[in-house]
C-alpha cells in the first residue's frame, strides 16, 4: 500500500479577496486507500463568502471588458500548465478520493479538454444581425457575461467537476466563486493556484472550501450581484438550491442524481455489452452520476450474459488505488460504503443471488458485485447505488425493457445494446433520459463539445460545447434608428 509521504499535497489555504488566505478554522481531509489524514484545509465562514462576493464584483467590472480573445489565451495557458502538472495532478486526486491513478491520470486531461475548447471558443462568441420590419431601425443580439457565478462542485471528479464550469465561465467573461467538495477540496486550490500562474486576475477564480456548506451557500444566494448558481450533486441538495435561487430569479444549472439503465437484447454483441457493463459500472467504484444503475436482459440470453458479467467483473483488481494496475479502489467515505452494505442485503433478503462479490474487503473496499434474480421491489432499483454493484433484472420484451427503464425519477443516462438498426432509434427515442448510448456504454467520455445533462430529476440545463457557454450569457437585444 502506498504511503501517504509519496504523495502530492498542494496549499491547504482558501484563496479568496486576493489573498491565499490561512484560515482560523480548518477540516481535515482523509485518504479512503488507507483512512490516513492527508491534511487540514481552511474552513470558511459566511464572512469570507461575503469578502468574495465583493472581490468578484471588482473582478467582474474588469474582465468582462477584456478582449475574449485574450481570455482565450489565458484560458490556453490554464489548459498547458494542468498537462504539465499531470500527473501532481492525479496523484493528488487519488490522495483526497481514493480513485485508481489510472483513472485520475485520463481525468486530468478530460478535465484540461473542456478548458481547451472554451480556450478556441472565447474568440468566436458573437451577436447576430435582427432584420426589422420597419427601414429605419437596425436590430442586433448581444450576448453579455451572465455575471458572478456561484459554482458547487462534487467530490468524485475534483477536477473535471469544476473545469466544466470554470471554463465556460470564465471563457464567457464572467467571474466564479467555487465551492468544492470537502471530501475532495485540494483539486480546486490547485486548479486556482494554475489558474494563477497562468495570469488569470485576481479573484476571476476564488476557492473557498468549507465544512458547513449550508451557512457558505447562504449570502451567495442572498445577494443580488450573483447572478448564476452552477451545482453538480445529490438531487435532494439541488432542489433546496433551486427554491433558493428563485428568490433572487438566479440563472440556475443543475446536474443532478442518476439511476441509469444499460438494456440488453438478444440480438446484442453479449461479449462487448458485458464488457461495457463493466467498463461504465465499475470505473471510478461505481461513484458517478452516469455509471450503469440496473441492468435490464432480455430473457433468451440472461444466461450467458450474466457469466460474461460475472467472470470479468470478478476479474477486476481491487486494491491500492496508488497502484498503476488497480482497476477499482475504495469507496470514498463510510457512509457511501453503508448504503452499499445495505442495498445489497435488502436485495438479498427479497431471494437475489450475489454471482460474484458482495461483501467488504476491508476498510472501505467493496468488492464488485452482480446481484442477479433481483426483485421488483428492491432499493437498488430506486435508488442511486453509488457503488460497485449491478443488479441484473430480466425483461421479455422491448416495451417491458423501456417501461422499466422509464420507471425512475431520474433521467441522466441510459444505454442499450443491440444489433436491429430500427430497434436501436426506436429505444433511443422513447427512454426519456438526456444522454443515451446505443452501443456505446461511455457516450460522453473525452468529449467536451457535447451536451451534459438530464431530464426529470436529474436536473436543468446543460454543460459542454456550446450548451455549456451560452449557460454564462445573457442575450440583449439592441434596436438602432438610423433616421429616414
Amino acid at each position: 500500500m502506498t504511503t501517504l509521504s509519496n504523495a502530492s499535497v498542494t496549499r491547504s489555504q482558501a484563496y479568496f479577496d486576493g489573498e491565499w488566505r490561512t484560515a482560523p478554522r480548518t477540516f481535515e481531509v482523509i485518504h479512503p486507500g488507507t483512512l490516513e489524514p492527508v491534511g487540514r484545509v481552511a474552513d470558511c465562514t459566511p464572512d469570507d463568502a461575503r469578502r468574495a462576493i465583493d472581490a468578484a464584483e471588482l473582478a467582474l467590472n474588469a474582465w468582462r471588458k477584456v478582449n475574449p480573445y485574450e481570455r482565450g489565451r489565458v484560458l490556453r495557458r490554464w489548459h498547458d500548465l494542468m498537462l504539465e502538472r499531470k500527473e501532481e495532478l492525479a496523484r493528488l486526486m487519488t490522495l483526497e478520493m481514493g480513485k485508481p491513478i489510472s483513472e485520475t491520470r485520463g481525468e486530468v486531461h478530460y478535465a484540461a479538454s473542456f478548458i481547451e475548447w472554451c480556450a478556441e471558443e472565447a474568440g468566436r462568441i458573437a451577436g447576430e444581425r435582427i432584420s426589422l420590419r420597419f427601414g429605419h431601425k437596425r436590430g442586433f443580439s448581444n450576448p453579455e457575461p451572465v455575471g458572478i457565478v456561484y459554482a458547487v462542485t462534487p467530490w468524485n471528479f475534483p477536477a473535471g467537476m469544476i473545469t466544466r464550469k470554470a471554463a465556460p465561465a470564465l471563457a464567457a467573461g464572467c467571474v466564479m466563486v467555487l465551492k468544492p467538495a470537502e471530501l475532495s477540496p485540494m483539486t480546486a486550490l490547485m486548479l486556482a493556484e494554475l489558474w494563477l500562474e497562468a495570469g488569470g486576475p485576481p479573484n476571476t477564480l476564488q476557492v473557498l472550501p468549507t465544512n458547513d456548506a449550508a451557512a457558505l451557500t447562504k449570502p451567495f444566494m442572498d445577494d443580488d450581484r450573483v447572478r448564476k448558481i452552477t451545482f453538480t450533486g445529490s438531487t435532494e441538495v439541488g432542489r433546496l438550491l433551486y427554491q433558493q435561487a428563485a428568490r433572487g430569479i438566479k440563472r440556475v444549472s443543475l446536474e443532478l442524481g442518476g439511476h441509469a439503465p444499460f438494456l440488453v437484447f438478444e440480438d446484442a454483441d453479449l461479449e462487448k455489452a458485458a464488457a461495457e457493463v463493466v467498463s461504465s459500472k465499475f470505473r471510478n467504484s461505481g461513484q458517478t452520476c452516469v455509471c450503469t444503475n440496473r441492468v435490464y436482459v432480455q430473457r433468451a440470453v440472461e444466461g450467458e450474459f450474466t457469466r460474461l458479467l460475472t467472470e470479468k467483473t470478478a476479474a477486476l483488481r481491487l486494491g491500492d488505488p496508488f497502484a498503476d494496475d488497480t482497476q477499482v479502489g475504495p469507496v470514498v467515505e463510510q457512509a457511501g460504503l453503508d448504503k452499499i452494505q445495505a442495498q445489497v442485503q435488502d436485495a438479498l433478503s427479497r431471494g437475489a443471488t450475489a454471482t460474484t462479490g458482495g461483501v467488504v474487503e476491508r476498510g472501505l473496499y467493496f468488492q464488485p458485485t452482480i446481484l442477479t434474480n433481483v426483485a421488483p421491489g428492491s432499493v437498488i432499483l430506486r435508488e442511486e447505488t453509488f457503488g460497485p454493484v449491478a443488479p441484473v433484472v430480466v425483461f421479455d420484451t422491448e416495451e417491458e425493457a423501456l417501461r422499466l427503464a422509464n420507471a425512475s425519477e431520474y433521467g441522466l443516462a441510459a444505454y442499450a445494446y443491440t444489433r436491429d438498426l430500427a430497434r436501436a432509434w426506436r429505444v433511443a427515442e422513447a427512454l426519456e433520459y438526456g444522454i443515451v448510448g446505443i452501443n456505446d456504454g461511455l457516450p460522453s467520455a473525452a468529449s467536451p463539445h457535447v451536451p451534459f445533462g438530464g431530464m426529470k430529476n436529474s436536473g436543468v440545463g446543460r454543460e459542454g460545447g456550446h450548451w455549456g457557454l451560452e449557460e454564462y450569457l445573457e442575450i440583449k437585444f439592441i434596436s438602432m434608428g438610423v433616421g429616414g
